[in-house]
Order: C-alpha cells, then structure tokens, then sequence
C-alpha cells in the first residue's frame, strides 16, 4: 500500500493493517480459480450513443422476462471444476438424505407432497399414496392414517370424500416443515424435518411461523 503515492505522502494517518478487514464469517464463500489467471476483461464494442442506449434497453428487457441471462463463459473456463459437488454435505442418497444425525427424507419429495392437490379419483388417490408411501417408515402409524383414502381406492368403493379422507389427506401433507432457498425465482436448496410431538398440535398459523424459523436457523449464514 505505501507504493500508492497518496499514500506514501500521508503515512502518518493510514495505519500499518486494518483490524477487522475482512469480518469474521460463520462461512466463507469464495471461487477458486486456475493458478496465474488474469482478471477477465473483454473490450466493449464501440457503438454511437443513440445505439448504446437502445441496446441496454433491449438487454434490460429481455432480462427482465427471463429470455436471456449473463454469460459466465468465460469465467467457467478458468474456475477450478468441483468433481462431486453437493448443494449440502448430507445430499441425496437413495433419494434419502443421509447426515451424521442420521437418515432424513428427500425434501424435494415432501415439498412435492405437501403441495399435492386434492384426489378427485381413485387413481388420483393411488398416485398420491405411491408417492407418500415410499416415507412411511418415517410416519408412525402410516397404514392406519392411509385407511380412508385406501378404501376409496377399493373396486366398487363408491368414490366420496368425507370428512375422515380430508383428516387423513392433510395428516400424511403435514409430516414436516418444508422450506426453499430461493433466487431471483429459482431454487437454490431445500430442508425438511419432520414435526416433533408438541408441534404435531400446531395450527396452521404457528407452523408457518415454526417453518421460518426453521429456515433462518439453516440458512443463517446467507443473511
């Protein structure tokens, strides 16, 4: 820093190191690149102004309804490739999540699941359970929570969805708490967890709210 001319005229009030610089962080993100690479720079093209301008505006535009998106070419090419990257270190095994806690749901199954719509047939029905069964080793009492919705399902089971189908619809829909990581309208993780005892009585306002706060507990460090 003393090769600064400004500051090698002003010594006496530009300190030796800067405490605090950088801040200390839970995480540290960065991109690793190939050794002795050069910033990437790419001469603009030369343009009249009333050009210029009706350009930015078209790029705007087309950004702006997802139609185009900035080139990282050329910056890909010298970033050191990461050969098994994970979005999270207890990513997908088996389409389970496996972590030192243990084995978890896929979330991106039980988000899928918890946006499922009503069944309005049998086979609605069936696509439902295939899907919801795959994690009842993760629900207590599965089978019997199912019970209503598979009786519709039976032959000649006249198709009628009642109070006790609705119950058992919504119990198996809220397990857990789901939350998304997103940018800019596009997912960059998923969490889940199952619901604890006490939380299982939750009504659907203070399980939204346990839902944030599990999410910012996850997250934190990308606030």
């Amino acid at each position: 820093i003393e090769s600064v001319s400004v500051v090698n005229e002003f010594l006496d009030v530009f300190p030796n190191d800067l405490p605090g610089v950088p801040p200390e962080r839970e995480i540290d993100f960065g991109i690793d690149l190939l050794p002795d690479t050069q910033p990437i720079s790419i001469p603009p093209y030369r343009m009249a102004p009333a050009e210029l301008k009706e350009l930015k505006e078209q790029l705007r535009d087309l950004l702006e309804k997802g139609f185009i998106r900035p080139n990282y070419r050329q910056l890909n090419r010298v970033t050191v490739k990461n050969k098994y990257p994970l979005p999270r270190i207890d990513d997908l095994f088996d389409q389970l999540q496996v972590s030192g806690d243990g084995i978890k749901v896929d979330p991106k199954k039980t988000v899928v699941i918890r946006n499922w719509p009503r069944p309005l047939t049998p086979s609605d029905i069936r696509n439902f359970l295939g899907l919801a069964g795959y994690y009842r080793r993760f629900v207590n009492g599965f089978s019997s929570i199912a019970s209503p919705m598979t009786k519709l399902t039976q032959k000649k089971a006249k198709f009628e969805w009642t109070d006790e189908c609705k119950r058992s619809f919504q119990t198996l829909k809220g397990v857990g708490l789901g939350c998304v990581l997103m940018q800019n309208g596009k997912v960059i993780a998923y969490a889940f967890r199952q619901l604890k005892v006490h939380e299982k009585n939750y009504p659907t306002h203070d399980l939204e709210l346990a839902a944030v706060v599990f999410a910012l507990k996850i997250w934190r460090h990308y606030l």
